[in-house]
């Protein structure tokens, strides 16, 4: 696997086939799958005139969250395409995502979220009928056997099914760099996300259960 980054993989999911004019293409997913990396991949061979923003950009959360039309074609500009990378950070996002598809003729929007069902309440129900949704999960087997020959997954396989198949967990050549960033991606997405959601306080007993559905398998 060492000759293979993780930005190197095809990932079977197609952005040009459904980002349509006024319409909002929704990246749901956890963190470290890979999101980012499959909008700049696309952004790479894109026709169209884009901008390119993070949620973590506190300078873009007035425009973007002000529910004012004038403010939101100023900030378009002559683009044709907006992406917005974990856009759940920003106040109000739903809103103004519905405000842009429904006046601004012929913008076509990508938005990312690793919080998904952050992102999920705040565009549900303004975004009806106006965007389609994508889950990106970690590299399946799918995506990987046109790279490799049958003995190489076969090989893969013992590893994927100890430390799953994150991007970055499988770039890793060692079992210590693979555990590393295995525990950085549970702690900043299981212990961080999971644990905020619907006001959960307990780490350890989650992660109990964790271990306890492993051992299920």
């Amino acid at each position: 696997m060492n000759k293979y980054k993780p930005n190197s993989i095809p990932r079977i999911y197609e952005l040009k086939k459904l980002l349509e004019p006024n319409k909002v293409i929704a990246i749901f997913g956890p963190r470290r799958s890979g999101k980012t990396t499959l909008v700049k991949e696309y952004l790479k061979t894109t026709p169209y005139r884009y901008r390119f923003d993070s949620g973590d950009d506190i300078a873009i959360h007035e425009v973007l969250g002000s529910q004012r039309l004038d403010m939101l074609k100023e900030y378009l500009g002559d683009n044709e395409l907006i992406v917005i990378d974990e856009a759940h950070l920003i106040p109000n996002i739903g809103i103004n995502l519905k405000i842009m598809v429904d006046h601004i003729p012929n913008i076509r929007i990508i938005i990312t979220g690793s919080s998904s069902f952050d992102l999920a309440n705040q565009i549900g129900e303004p975004l009806v009928g106006r965007k389609y949704t994508y889950i990106l999960y970690p590299i399946s087997f799918m995506e990987l056997e046109p790279l490799m020959p049958h003995f190489d997954l076969d090989v893969l396989m013992e590893k994927v099914l100890v430390y799953g198949s994150y991007p970055e967990v499988l770039s890793k050549l060692s079992k210590d760099s693979r555990i590393q960033s295995l525990r950085e991606i549970t702690n900043s997405y299981l212990f961080k996300d999971i644990l905020i959601f619907e006001g959960l306080k307990n780490s350890a007993t989650l992660l109990n259960l964790l271990r306890l559905l492993a051992y299920q398998i």
